[in-house]
């Protein structure tokens, strides 16, 4: 631990000496040689420069470095692994939870117990021996708690419904730095802004959540030369609509990069990618897959029986951090001109700077209310649409511009909203996509809600309301 602070940071070394004091983790200044490694994120291109970071080593340190940093009058932000983070300033304490990652699976009750720096990879691997599988997102790497109290959208959605749903319990440190446990008789309020409208409202420090007797699904992914894309996207549109919510599919049109790292028939090239995952114990997955596989022969397909723990080859996200920008918006629909004009934006003729532009199908159990009511938006929508591209030399300049393009080609078949999880570091236009995704009778919940249990804006994530 070490008290060292740069003269340029508004914090006196007081503060830092205090939070070094009283946290059990490590504490580390601007300058420290942990400080460093101790704010990275995932997402590269987001730079954190807080005062000073506290590497919590438990929910007490949470609490403490709560209380401490609102004390002072500063904000405080979190992050367990940084895939969607916003940067935070030096006005601002960053509490990294990635020693919180304790995972307690109950199979009796069917239910897993995590702490706020647990991936899901680790909760699909303790839940497996048992039969059992939960709500996961595309990229088993990514943080369960953050993922999870977004929303929560993976590759068997459609089935599952958002992860946020199955939330039954949050440990959270509220503004006032004190621990508090909230379910549905608890704070019911609390309860219900925080599954599904993130960070802004306290620090969840664990949660516990339902899981699932799953233990294969028939599932991967159908990649086509991109010469079939109109042929593919517009036979997916026919038959996404004819399908059982037991089946989950997504479309994207990727960039692959010439890199050895890419199986040789992709090196290079712009591809159709087919994500296909059907849960059922009743239906023939394959028969249900049949349809489009007639459409257009592709060039690797690796749809097959997969165990439930294996969940993250259906999309095969990047596993290395790298300095990305994403954008995304809702769809209500997607009619036959909506498919041409997307294809017309992001293939290849259009030379726009993105690795990866996608539709995903909602609806199914996406639609319905939980059974617990909570603050999860844009359940109405038809479809999801999310674009990614990577801040590097020489074209960092133009990808944010790039991705708005994106959207504003899509814009009239969009709700307005997106959803949480998929703006990434949601500041600027991407946040007020996220608001519009909420209703106005629930956005005055949320404020209101917000305004009761941190009323001075402590949390940093308030300010992107």
């Amino acid at each position: 631990m070490s008290t060292s602070i740069e003269e340029s940071s508004p914090v006196l070394p007081a503060i830092v000496e205090r939070l070094d004091a009283a946290t059990a983790g490590p504490v580390h200044a601007p300058g420290d040689p942990g400080y460093d490694m101790s704010v990275a994120s995932f997402n590269s291109a987001t730079v954190h420069r807080p005062a000073a970071v506290v590497v919590a080593s438990s929910a007490a340190d949470v609490a403490t470095a709560v209380g401490i940093a609102a004390e002072a009058g500063l904000t405080v932000a979190v992050q367990a692994t940084g895939h969607g983070a916003a940067a935070v300033g030096p006005e601002s304490i960053l509490i990294n939870t990635r020693l919180l990652d304790s995972v307690v699976v109950d199979p009796q009750a069917r239910t897993a117990t995590v702490g706020a720096g647990a991936r899901w990879q680790q909760v699909l691997d303790a839940a497996a021996p048992h039969g059992l599988g939960g709500a996961c997102g595309s990229a088993p790497g990514v943080g369960v708690v953050g993922y999870t109290l977004g929303g929560g959208i993976g590759p068997v959605a459609r089935t599952l419904g958002f992860a946020a749903d199955h939330v039954v319990e949050i440990e959270v440190v509220t503004a006032d730095g004190q621990l508090r446990r909230v379910g549905a008789s608890d704070d019911p309020d609390l309860f219900w802004a925080l599954r599904g409208a993130g960070g802004a409202f306290g620090i969840a420090t664990q949660i516990t959540f339902r899981l699932f007797e799953i233990q294969t699904l028939h599932a991967g992914g159908m990649f086509f030369d991109y010469l079939d894309a109109p042929r593919v996207l517009h036979g997916w549109r026919d038959w996404v609509h004819q399908m059982p919510e037991s089946v989950t599919s997504s479309v994207a049109v990727v960039n692959f990069p010439p890199l050895p790292a890419i199986p040789e028939p992709l090196r290079g090239r712009t591809v159709l990618h087919l994500r296909f995952a059907h849960l059922s114990d009743t239906e023939d997955g394959e028969a249900l897959l049949a349809p489009m596989r007639g459409v257009a022969r592709p060039i690797v397909d690796t749809v097959t029986e997969i165990m439930y723990a294996d969940l993250g080859s259906i999309h095969a996200d990047p596993t290395e951090p790298m300095p990305g920008v994403e954008r995304a918006m809702l769809l209500r629909e997607l009619p036959v001109e909506a498919i041409d004009e997307f294809l017309a934006t992001v293939g290849p003729e259009a030379g726009l700077p993105l690795v990866l532009a996608e539709i995903r199908a909602m609806g199914g159990a996406l639609g319905r209310d939980a059974e617990v009511p909570n603050a999860v938006a844009g359940r109405e929508a038809a479809f999801s649409l999310f674009t990614v591209g990577m801040l590097v030399p020489p074209i960092a300049e133009a990808v944010p511009g790039a991705l708005e393009s994106v959207l504003a080609a899509m814009e009239p078949w969009g709700t307005g909203g997106a959803l949480m999880n998929f703006a990434g570091g949601a500041t600027g236009e991407p946040a007020g996509r996220v608001r519009a995704t909420w209703d106005p009778e629930a956005r005055r919940r949320l404020a209101a809600i917000r305004d009761r249990v941190d009323p001075k804006g402590v949390f940093a994530a308030a300010a992107r309301w």
